[in-house]
This record gives C-alpha cells, sequence and structure tokens, in this order.
C-alpha cells in the first residue's frame, strides 16, 4: 500500500490514524524493518494467517477508536495453535466491546511473534516553530515513565542520529548489561536516520511512533508502528 492510498483511504473514512497494517505496509514500502502484520476479520482468517506466517504468532485489535490497544485488552502474544488464536481473537474483540462498546472493530492484525530484543522508541511529531523532530529513547512503557529521551529537527546528518544514541541516560543499557547483549548501534543509526528521511519526504504526516523497535545484536526491527495524518 502506498501512502497515497492509505491517505485517500483514511479521508474517506474520515480518519486520520492509519492503522497498524497500513502503517507497516507504508514503512515497509520505504525499506523499514516492521513485522508484517495482516488484517483478519474473522477468527477463522486469524487463524489461515498465523498458519501462513507460522507460529507462534501476536494478535492485536485494529479499530480506529484504539490509540493504546494493550489499555483495553487488545494484545495477546505467544499464540502457538489455532485453538490459542481462536480464543484469542474473541478475548481481544469481547475485552473492547466491553470497555468501549461504540468501539468500531475492523478485526485483528495478526503477525509473526518478533524474537524479544532491547526495547527502543524511534518517533516524530511537529513543533510549530521548527517543523518535524525526531526523538530516540528507551522504549515500552520505559519512555513514558523514565522519559529519557533525545530529540533532533529533521532531517538529521549521520553524526545526529549517532549523538542522539549516545546521550540518553541509558545508553549504558544499549552497549550490554549484566549479561545482556549489546545492541546493534550502527543498526539504529540506520533506522533513525530512514525514518527521518521519510518524514521529510512525506510532510503530511504530522506523527509518527515506532514503539517497540526491538534492538538485536544483529540488526533493529519495528513491532509496532503507528503514523497520524495532518
Amino acid at each position: 500500500m502506498s501512502i497515497v492510498d492509505a491517505i485517500d483511504r483514511a479521508k474517506s473514512e474520515g480518519r486520520t490514524v492509519l492503522t497498524e497494517i497500513e502503517s507497516k505496509q507504508i514503512l515497509e514500502e520505504a525499506g523499514i524493518p516492521t513485522t508484517t502484520a495482516r488484517l483478519a476479520r474473522t477468527a477463522d482468517e486469524a487463524v489461515k494467517a498465523a498458519k501462513e506466517f507460522g507460529y507462534p504468532v501476536v494478535l492485536k485489535i485494529v479499530s480506529p477508536d484504539v490509540t493504546h490497544k494493550s489499555d483495553v485488552g487488545g494484545v495477546q502474544l505467544g499464540l502457538n495453535s489455532p485453538e490459542a488464536v481462536t480464543a484469542a481473537y474473541q478475548e481481544i474483540t469481547q475485552a473492547l466491546k466491553r470497555q468501549q462498546p461504540d468501539a468500531r472493530i475492523e478485526g485483528v492484525a495478526v503477525q509473526k511473534m518478533a524474537r524479544p530484543g532491547m526495547e527502543v522508541i524511534i518517533g516524530m511529531s511537529k513543533d510549530q516553530q521548527f517543523g518535524p523532530v525526531l526523538m530516540f529513547g528507551l522504549g515500552g512503557i520505559l519512555v513514558e515513565v523514565l522519559k529519557d529521551v533525545a530529540f533532533r529537527i529533521v532531517p538529521l546528518e549521520p553524526r545526529d542520529a549517532r549523538q542522539m544514541i549516545r546521550e540518553i541516560k541509558g545508553f549504558p543499557a544499549l552497549q550490554g548489561f549484566r549479561g545482556q547483549e549489546p545492541a546493534d548501534l550502527e543498526a539504529l543509526e540506520k533506522l533513525i536516520l530512514m525514518v527521518s528521511a521519510f518524514v521529510e519526504a512525506h510532510p503530511e504526516i504530522e506523527e509518527l511512533d515506532l514503539n517497540p523497535v526491538f534492538a538485536y545484536k544483529d540488526g533493529a526491527l519495528a513491532v509496532d508502528a503507528r503514523i497520524v495524518l495532518g
């Protein structure tokens, strides 16, 4: 899916927030590594997608009315069988109906479960004075708790990406901590620069969040993505 197609579809439906599936398809087109996600509108479709991806898989709710999927019970991890996928589909959709009865449910996103890694975040938001500003920091819930992040104005140069990674307080964790493998810093720098180039090329994007990005010793992978249009 091209970004033009995604924008046209969102506008026709009165949305400014792209789904995770739309966001990932656009990012993949730009060469940004993500976990491919497929929409399943029924439990049977979810089982079929899971078999094609190979177990274990992850299911996530797809709804234009939900921003934080985990907060509404909209994520199920490590599903290893058709029975587990079927049960998870029902649990996810029912949980959202209980918590937000008026929420629109498009289905669930099915994706291969990624191997765990150090969680970081790469994001972009628009500043009224400076325009698009890129953010890097430790990811997952840590970004909300610690607020340990670095910022740079787009477009970034290679030295900017290098400095952003090294100036956060959590940088020692990326170097390897208490037996944990060090992150591939070059892969993170490359990913930051790719996101910078992507948002620079698409001024219609108001916000972008890759959270978490799993940082490995041999690469980096965005496992969740969110794009907001202006």
